[in-house]
């Protein structure tokens, strides 16, 4: 992972050093409990907390939920099984190290994972590296190859048919996201009531089913750092990892879709768009959501005639995500600054999805 993605620990969130390196002891992760640990923190994210673990000249990452989430969302035991099952079947995932459920030692579940080293394509990273538009291109086609390639997965080979119910599965989905934007509404938004009745009405009742990531953008995968002055861009053709499994299951690989093209912004989107939604995909030479839809449709073969109400309902699922970080921050559970304009951030994902519905496009 890019060096620049991760700082010192936010106050509230620091890691107790004495219990997590006897967790180390006992799990053979290092020789001594007088070994130095350095810890810092991944900043990117907005929904589990991640730590860099550096001691004895190795590196490991941690995940735990943040302080005060609902299990629901921010199971580690799950996210740990899913992504020990996929590394059966499914090479680009990290490897796992340890698994506890023993709140006593950093107040909640968490796991540890193996440090991914390449670059991890958030908006600040890109504008850094001022990448090419060809490159673009080749990095857009790496990406929706691995994303093709994942939804191959046979999932019942890997040992996770218990995953979820993909039998109902959009039903599901709409009702459930519904349900948990109410909960955590702060203020009145007339257009995400008016989605959720569209997507209500309109929600499509045949679809295939396969292993979804549900969280699949630039910034949730790991591309191998290319080679200096590779003016062709063939250096992004490698992506050495997939993360963020915490919302994998089985499902609709075209809600999967849906919700990648709810953070696809492009140059072409307003301002208020493309700052709610900051992502390295509004630099040129990026394809636009519809390219995207037909380059997955090629790779996938998959008929994805029907996206209009697969991209409202990622800019729905988006919108509700940002309203429960909102929510937590609003009520002084977490006090990181980058969460006090969430709900505007919400607001305008509902009005993107009632703008797609109500002129038929994407683009």
């Amino acid at each position: 992972m890019s060096e620049t993605s991760n700082q010192q620990v936010r106050k509230g969130e620091e890691l107790p050093e004495g219990k997590l390196k006897e967790f180390l002891l006992k799990n053979e992760l290092i020789n001594s409990i007088e070994s130095e640990l350095f810890v810092k923190q991944f900043t990117h994210g907005y929904s589990n907390l991640t730590y860099l673990l550096t001691t004895e000249d190795r590196e490991f990452v941690l995940r735990k939920p943040p302080i005060g989430a609902i299990k629901r969302g921010h199971d580690m035991s799950r996210e740990y099984k899913v992504q020990s099952g996929v590394q059966k079947g499914f090479s680009k995932v990290p490897k796992m190290f340890a698994y506890t459920n023993d709140e006593s030692i950093l107040g909640s579940e968490f796991y540890l994972m193996e440090k991914v080293n390449g670059i991890i394509l958030n908006y600040k990273e890109a504008k850094k590296r001022n990448i090419a538009p060809e490159q673009y291109k080749v990095i857009a086609n790496s990406w929706l190859d691995t994303f093709a390639e994942l939804h191959q997965l046979d999932y019942e080979a890997v040992g996770l048919s218990d995953l979820g119910r993909p039998e109902g599965y959009v039903e599901r989905q709409v009702t459930n996201w519904g349900k948990q934007y109410l909960k955590a509404a702060t203020e009145d938004v007339s257009a995400a009531k008016e989605v959720m009745q569209w997507m209500e009405e309109n929600q499509p009742k045949a679809y295939e089913h396969c292993l979804i990531h549900n969280d699949y953008k630039y910034d949730n995968v790991v591309f191998a750092e290319p080679v200096l002055n590779d003016v062709k861009g063939t250096s992004w053709t490698e992506i050495t990892a997939v993360l963020d499994w915490e919302m994998a299951t089985l499902g609709d690989p075209l809600m999967d879709l849906g919700t990648s093209l709810g953070y696809w912004t492009v140059t072409s989107d307003h301002d208020f768009v493309k700052q709610g939604i900051p992502s390295p995909t509004i630099f040129e030479g990026n394809p636009i959501r519809s390219e995207i839809v037909e380059m997955y449709a090629n790779k996938s073969g998959r008929d994805a005639q029907n996206i209009v109400f697969y991209y409202a309902f990622g800019l729905f699922k988006i919108a509700v995500i940002a309203q429960q970080i909102y929510y937590r921050y609003n009520k002084g559970l977490t006090t990181d600054p980058r969460f006090a304009n969430l709900n505007k951030a919400s607001e305008l994902c509902c009005n993107l999805a009632m703008k797609a519905i109500q002129t038929k496009q994407i683009d």
